[in-house]
Formats: C-alpha cells, sequence, structure tokens
C-alpha cells in the first residue's frame, strides 16, 4: 500500500510568491505611458487599443512568473471630454490570495482606465 502522507496540495502562495499589486501597478502604468504616446481618441480604433493594451499588461504580468495565478485584465477607453466616469465591478475571491492592481492614463483627448485582477488557482 502507497504511503499518502506527504499531501502535495497546495492552497497559499509563499511569501516570495505572492502577487504585489504595488509592483503591478508600476507595470500597467509603464505601459499605458508607453502605449499612448502620440495617440489621440479615434473611435474606430479604440476597441483594438483596448485589446492591445489589455495583451500587453496581461504578458506582462506574466513574465513575473508568480505560479498559480491566472490574470484577467479589464481595459476601459473613452473621449476626454471633462465629464466624469466610474469603472466598477464585481468578483468573488479569496482576500488571502486574489489581488487588484488598477491605473488610469489621461492625456488631453482621451482616458484609458486598467484593472488586472491576479487570482490564485489552488
Amino acid at each position: 500500500m502507497e504511503d499518502d502522507s506527504n499531501n502535495t496540495f497546495i492552497i497559499r502562495p509563499d511569501y516570495a510568491h505572492k502577487f504585489r499589486p504595488a509592483a503591478a501597478q508600476e507595470l500597467i502604468h509603464s505601459v499605458l505611458a508607453e502605449f499612448f504616446v502620440g495617440k489621440e481618441y479615434d473611435t474606430e480604433a479604440c476597441l483594438n487599443w483596448c485589446q492591445e493594451v489589455s495583451d500587453l499588461v496581461k504578458d506582462k504580468l506574466k513574465e513575473l512568473q508568480l505560479p498559480r495565478y491566472k490574470y484577467v485584465v479589464n481595459t476601459t477607453i473613452g473621449e476626454q471630454r471633462g465629464a466624469g466616469v466610474k469603472v466598477g465591478a464585481k468578483c468573488l475571491w479569496d482576500s488571502d490570495t486574489d489581488q487588484l492592481a488598477q491605473d488610469v492614463y489621461v492625456s488631453d483627448s482621451l482616458y484609458c482606465s486598467v484593472a488586472a485582477y491576479a487570482v490564485y488557482y489552488y
């Protein structure tokens, strides 16, 4: 009979491999600053820009090589006309392991809000 006393089920990341929202926010900020240099609001292009920004942020987060984390990136781009905008979301998650990093880019012609959710996969 096999010895099953060595359980390998991991329910929490160790401290060195936890998602750090502050570091991820800096990463998102640099992606947004680099991506939107010289860009003006364009209704037709915004759909593609949302996809491109989301993919860039997700790829940068994957480069952190945090084991068992899955990422969801939500990007909203709109025309800057001086009106206020609020972006909200609801999630069900484990507050010990799952985290959120977000940043907003604002220029004279557009705004971009990015929220990156890091969810630990048990």
